[in-house]
């Protein structure tokens, strides 16, 4: 997906007790298991987290750890977690939007993406992500801020099955909201950048 400009209409404020920090280095194991709703898928992709990191961040200082965010609650504790990161050194990307399941619905995803958006300069987009049609709910708040599916059939190495994703979001979003995705072709700066490089970067 692409975002080409923010849409200001979907903004809103983190509900408390809740804040946003920065992630600590201490706290990186945390980090690794964020994206996943159980310890023990958690575990089974221990090690692909860990080489992503390496992959991906590691070599750029500390800069994962001044631009990755977690939302904590009342106690510090992460609950979600979200950034923008210059992947290839090119294309700014949105990594890792996950508010963990006991704590969705709450506003606080649409909180965060406003923190993360909102605080890019408009020369900062278009802002790129990638997900998949079983984050249905997340593509619908990605609409809400002005986020197009790209139709490439190609990004990358990655095929972009946009076709056979499509009923399956049809089929488990809002007819209303199905009805308000909006499509676009990848621009050719993007598509060169992502395939400047073997590593997935977002």
């Amino acid at each position: 997906m692409m975002c080409g400009a923010l849409n200001p209409a979907a903004l809103r404020g983190m509900p408390p007790p809740f804040r946003i920090r920065t992630c600590r280095k201490e706290e990186l194991d945390i980090w690794k298991a964020m994206p996943f709703d159980d310890a023990d898928t958690a575990e089974a992709y221990r090690g692909y987290m860990t080489n992503f990191f390496q992959d991906v961040y590691a070599g750029e200082g500390d800069s994962f750890f001044e631009k990755c965010l977690f939302v904590c609650d009342a106690d510090d504790k992460p609950i979600a977690t979200c950034f923008v990161w210059k992947a290839y050194n090119r294309v700014n990307t949105l990594h890792w939007f996950k508010v963990l399941k006991p704590y969705e619905g709450r506003g606080i995803g649409r909180a965060l993406l406003t923190a993360v958006l909102q605080d890019l300069q408009p020369e900062d987009y278009p802002v790129y992500l990638h997900t998949q049609p079983a984050s249905y709910r997340a593509i619908k708040l990605y609409a809400d801020f002005g986020f197009v599916v790209l139709t490439d059939p190609v990004v990358g190495s990655r095929r972009n099955d946009v076709e056979a994703c499509l009923p399956i979001l049809e089929r488990f979003m809002p007819p209303e909201n199905f009805a308000k995705l909006r499509f676009a072709q990848a621009p050719k700066d993007f598509l060169e950048a992502v395939h400047s490089s073997e590593i997935h970067e977002f």
